[in-house]
């Protein structure tokens, strides 16, 4: 498979570290709107500045999504009317109803949409996935989702306005974090929020208390004030044992798990794209983060009626 990458901001090291790697994955080109860089790319593979003209120029199976929030839904819209196996970072969109609209024309395309998160390829989360006891249900879950924002975008600023990255905390981090307890506990349903924002309006920190079917209980804790760096996920189960994951554990050094995470999504990608079929998680998870900040509205809006 010959994949083109979308955006040479922060993450794109990661996919394209992957996609250098003997396997069944080449890189075919790369696309971004400053010169500056595209240029270590220029005598290796083709370089555009404009996502449509690499789509008319052909010659790929799939493509890399890693632009800005705010540009996940129209890039993606291009590539999936082009007939194009989409493999975008998460959010899906900055907004419900435009990863709906995504989700909806890759269904009549017939083409493959692909939310990544990469999370769920964590060595330390698959260990935890693999280890829990069968037959005994979960009574809760906690995921830590803790960092120091600024510490994590490098030159990406686009992460600190709203606008582009369609909140802040809850809306980048919270995804991931959301996914990680679908995983455990199926569909969800928002029971509450403690949303924490700045002078400019951006949520720093966050705490959403979650509901599943099965009346097990979740919460989520977002914070982009937190020193240094916390990852992780605890499970407790209805006979009392308690089960950890430490997404970061035995990975030295600053984003070290990123590394063997993103390899893990490109085999996922490569999966679905020969199988088929479009991925309702990065939907499911929008679709909580629009819930969280639909809850944050409504408890404002009560608070002050009582007033």
């Amino acid at each position: 498979m010959r994949v083109g990458v979308i955006g040479l901001g922060v993450i794109s090291r990661y996919y394209l570290a992957a996609l250098g790697e003997s396997g069944p994955l080449r890189l075919g080109a790369v696309c971004d709107v400053r010169p500056e860089a595209l240029a270590p790319y220029r005598d290796e593979v083709p370089c555009w500045r404009d996502h449509r003209d690499m789509i008319a120029a052909g010659g790929l199976d799939g493509v890399v999504v890693t632009v800005p929030n705010d540009q996940h839904a129209p890039v993606c819209v291009d590539l999936l009317d082009a007939g194009l196996p989409v493999c975008v970072e998460k959010p899906l969109a900055t907004r419900l109803r435009d990863g709906l609209a995504l989700a909806e024309l890759a269904a009549t395309r017939g083409t493959v949409l692909f939310t990544s998160f990469h999370r769920r390829y964590n060595a330390r989360i698959r260990a935890l996935l693999e280890g829990l006891p069968r037959g005994v249900p979960i009574e809760s879950v906690r995921v830590r989702y803790l960092e120091k924002i600024e510490e994590h975008v490098g030159e990406d600023r686009w992460y600190l306005d709203p606008a582009r990255c369609g909140g802040g905390c809850v809306a980048d981090n919270g995804p991931n974090a959301f996914d990680l307890v679908r995983l455990l506990l199926g569909a969800l349903q928002v029971s509450g929020v403690d949303i924490r924002r700045d002078a400019a309006g951006v949520d720093r920190r966050a705490l959403v208390a979650l509901t599943a079917e099965s009346g097990a209980r979740a919460t989520v804790e977002l914070d982009w004030d937190h020193p240094g760096e916390t990852k992780d996920v605890e499970v407790r189960l209805t006979d009392g044992s308690v089960w950890r994951a430490d997404m970061l554990a035995g990975f030295a050094g600053f984003k070290q798990s990123l590394w063997h995470e993103y390899a893990g999504v490109l085999r996922a990608f490569t999966l679905a794209v020969h199988t088929g079929g479009v991925d309702r998680d990065g939907l499911a998870a929008l679709a909580m983060v629009d819930a969280a900040y639909s809850a944050e509205r409504w408890s404002a809006a009560l608070a002050g009626d009582r007033r």
